[in-house]
């Protein structure tokens, strides 16, 4: 009589097949691709008007513009009736230096720097012998209402010890889209006391001085 397969030796033999079958099953479906994600870079934060006016001004390096006072004009005023220069003579990546002559005055420097706290305007006076005059370096720091082309820079609290009654003084430097222009204006007690009005000069001219 044969004998009958012991019981474990069929479940064994059943997970085996069934085993097979399910990766004989599993070779024949396709495989999915792989799932693939578009990373979105953020966009980058707009530059900041008063670096975009940093930038502009740097730009206009070795430019030279002339022109006069247009305010007061009483003829009062010590620049009345003289040729007012500015010329951007100096730039780097934190600093542009514009020396400013009164007629044939050039004790004063424009010097706008970028600084820990925000764009800053000083006002370097020197002698004829490049020593700092007594009352030299006031100005301040850039407010945040400006725009690429105009800033506008109220008095510190140095410039507030220095000249007391600078204390509310503003200081506006604007410049023409096209860059042919640049004007300077200073108010205090929220009233106009001095604008000049400047000129870029031709290359050609400027060149010669």
């Amino acid at each position: 009589m044969r004998k009958s397969m012991p019981w474990a030796s069929l479940f064994l033999f059943a997970a085996v097949a069934v085993g097979r079958a399910d990766r004989a099953v599993a070779a024949a479906e396709p495989v999915p691709p792989h799932e693939t994600f578009t990373v979105e870079s953020a966009p980058a934060p707009a530059q900041d008007a008063r670096d975009q006016f940093f930038a502009t001004l740097k730009g206009l390096c070795g430019a030279r513009f002339e022109g006069a006072m247009t305010f007061p004009a009483d003829g009062q005023h010590e620049f009345a009736g003289k040729r007012l220069v500015a010329h951007v003579a100096s730039c780097s990546d934190d600093e542009v230096r514009v020396p400013f002559q009164v007629g044939e005055d050039r004790s004063r420097t424009w010097v706008f720097s970028r600084t820990a706290g925000g764009l800053q305007l000083k006002h370097d006076h020197r002698h004829a012998d490049g020593t700092p005059d007594e009352v030299t370096m006031y100005g301040g720091l850039a407010s945040a209402t400006g725009t690429p082309l105009e800033q506008s820079f109220p008095a510190d609290a140095y410039t507030a010890k220095l000249i007391p009654a600078a204390v509310t003084n503003v200081w506006t430097v604007s410049l023409s889209a096209d860059g042919t222009s640049l004007t300077y204006h200073l108010e205090r007690d929220a009233r106009p006391r001095f604008t000049a009005v400047l000129e870029r000069k031709p290359a050609q001219e400027a060149e010669k001085e």
